[in-house]
């Protein structure tokens, strides 16, 4: 339950790192400041994972196929992701919010809902002077923006925050609710996805006004009872959910959509160690060990499949782990090619064991179909080749790297390179053996650019935290 409570007087806030992947790349690569960028897969199949406002105002945005996007934004810098910038700066945009509020509501890596106990019956100016002052921190501990939205309940409050887009602070004040709501579209509303905006719409119903406006017997009629009738309050308003912590996530996962089908089964098993080590990365960060792997394959048919098996005991061990995931792969390749593939974790719990599907002596239930979790009612985020959008998918974790690149391969734009001579870089452009380099990190300004011979021994990979110095 939040510190404030809900009721008379209660001030629920919204704060949202604005354009996140793409402001944590301008941050670390200074000379993107000011310039269109988009983050996502660079390949013919790539997603927009965060597009930079500049790139926004064109038309770009999460979730949008990358060809698209660079078509909109044709002079537009496009960069793959990296997790580990994301997550740094992440981890210590939370550290100064949970400083200010320690109750938060998790909802994206980026984004939070807070209750702060301080705010509790306090006037409007002083919930501005909160936001400011919690702005400012964010701004000294990662150098990025972020908006921030106050209002009588999370609806709004997350409404608000969009208002205060970008960089600046929106707070609506109480009884100002419905002037804020009414001319919004339904769709604006929690809850109302694509079928009830039709079936509101089919009644004459299209914005919030409309909605509220209707007796709450009729908005049953048309939504159901449960979800007509918190819908009904929102619309006019009212928003008494508590700002409560997420529990933890239940599943941990990575997939990725491949730029072209694959038909080479061994080539299908190295992808799915690949994606069982990224897995298990975020697996073990969380302090967990797993009971259930469970592997989705899709076709170039777009018809996928999924296997899994599960034992009564939990494990980290990454090779049985990997194994176990490659096996249940092959037992479900289409006939097609393979378009897609995705390695889960779940039944985690903190009891680790030894090792996991060794002798099967547990094993409670062998290679089956489960529920895909893109056609279960919950969001999924897309890896390497289709990144997400800027928000938490239901494992709650930031975009995979592209794999890492293979060393004799050529070097790739957006990798993080170092040399002796001028230090921390990255790969601005690459090709007919050459390679042009712009050594710059966050603290140092646009830096030069430099062209090397793409085999220069002295120009290495580096660690991309690198540039956050």
């Amino acid at each position: 339950m939040s510190g404030g409570g809900v009721g008379r007087g209660r001030w629920v806030v919204h704060l949202d790192l604005d354009s996140f992947f793409a402001s944590a790349e301008q941050l670390t690569r200074p000379t993107l400041r000011g310039r269109p960028v988009l983050v996502g897969g660079l390949g013919p199949r790539g997603i927009v994972a965060g597009a930079s406002g500049e790139a926004k105002a064109h038309g770009a945005r999460s979730a949008m196929p990358m060809a698209q996007a660079r078509r909109l934004v044709p002079h537009a810098v496009a960069l793959p992701p990296r997790t580990a910038v994301y997550r740094t700066l992440s981890e210590a945009f939370f550290g100064v919010v949970r400083a200010a509020a320690p109750v938060l509501e998790q909802v994206a890596y980026d984004e939070t809902f807070a209750e702060p106990e301080a705010l509790a019956g306090a006037p409007e100016e002083e919930v501005r002077a909160w936001a400011e002052t919690v702005r400012a921190d964010v701004r000294a501990a990662t150098g990025l923006a972020v908006s921030v939205g106050a209002g009588s309940g999370k609806q709004v409050a997350k409404i608000a925050s969009g208002l205060a887009k970008p960089d600046g602070v929106h707070v609506v004040a109480h009884g100002g609710e419905r002037g804020l709501l009414d001319p919004l579209p339904v769709r604006a509303l929690w809850g109302i996805g694509p079928v009830a905006e039709t079936t509101l719409a089919r009644a004459g119903v299209t914005t919030v006004a409309a909605l509220a406006a209707l007796e709450l017997s009729e908005v049953t009629a048309l939504l159901g009872s449960a979800v007509g009738t918190g819908l009904h309050r929102l619309a006019r308003g009212i928003d008494d959910r508590a700002v409560t912590e997420r529990g933890e996530a239940k599943q941990v996962s990575a997939e990725t959509t491949f730029d072209t089908d694959l038909s080479d089964v061994a080539v299908v098993r190295r992808a799915v160690a690949e994606l069982a080590g990224s897995a298990h990365r975020r697996l073990v960060a969380s302090g967990r060990a797993a009971r259930t792997v469970t592997v989705k394959v899709r076709g170039g048919d777009f018809a996928t499949h999924t296997r899994s098996e599960t034992t009564a005991v939990a494990s980290t061990d990454l090779p049985v782990l990997a194994e176990t995931a490659q096996r249940l792969a092959v037992a479900a390749l289409p006939d097609a090619g393979v378009r897609l593939v995705g390695v889960s974790y779940a039944g985690l719990t903190t009891a680790v064991q030894g090792s996991l599907f060794e002798d099967a002596p547990g094993r409670v239930a062998g290679p089956g179909p489960v529920e895909d979790p893109e056609t279960g009612g919950t969001r999924r985020a897309a890896v390497v080749g289709t990144p997400p959008e800027d928000r938490l998918a239901d494992d709650d974790r930031l975009p995979d790297d592209e794999p890492a690149p293979d060393p004799a391969r050529e070097w790739r734009t957006g990798d993080d390179v170092t040399h002796p001579e001028h230090g921390h870089g990255w790969v601005q452009g690459a090709g007919h053996r050459r390679v042009t380099v712009r050594f710059e990190t966050r603290s140092t300004g646009p830096g030069r650019a430099v062209t090397f011979a793409g085999d220069d021994p002295e120009l290495a990979r580096a660690d991309p935290l690198g540039s956050l110095t």
